[in-house]
């Protein structure tokens, strides 16, 4: 990863998670209403519904991110992925903290995530934390990753 072309940008990554968003969401807004809503201030708060939404969206991103696609339907559509610092696939634990420091990011006003636009490898606080990249491209094929190059040819005898 050597210029700076090869990594995701702000608004391709912003893009991708407002798919993402759309796609989360046809999941939990159904179980959450079903479970009662999540809305504290309502008379139907149900914190089972929270938790599961919580639950959902922690394993989409985490699932997803360390799969072989490395990336969730939102990051393949806008054609990125998630790295460790030397370009390999992460793994479930590094994808759920890298989850979980999103809040941080978003905690500190937003700022977290705003970095993204400001730093060298454009690397918001969540993936500083964790250490990962948000690159554009594919995840190599399972093929180029486990298949061993072929043996060589042996000479034929008397040929």
């Amino acid at each position: 990863m050597n210029g700076t072309s090869d990594y995701a940008g702000f608004w391709r990554r912003v893009a991708a998670l407002i798919l993402d968003g759309f796609v989360v969401g046809i999941v939990t807004v159904p179980l959450t209403l079903a479970l009662g809503g999540d809305d504290p201030s309502s008379s139907t708060y149900s914190p089972a519904a929270s938790s599961v939404s919580a639950a959902i969206t922690w394993l989409y991103y985490a699932l997803m991110e360390s799969s072989a696609k490395q990336a969730t339907v939102g990051k393949m559509a806008l054609g990125i992925i998630v790295t460790d610092l030397e370009g390999r696939r992460i793994g479930f634990g590094k994808a759920t903290g890298r989850h979980f420091a999103k809040i941080l990011s978003a905690l500190i006003l937003g700022i977290g995530f705003l970095m993204v636009a400001f730093t060298q490898r454009k690397q918001g606080l969540h993936d500083i934390l964790a250490g990962t990249l948000v690159v554009r491209g594919q995840a190599p094929s399972q093929a180029q990753v486990t298949a061993p190059p072929p043996p060589p040819t042996p000479p034929m005898p008397g040929g």
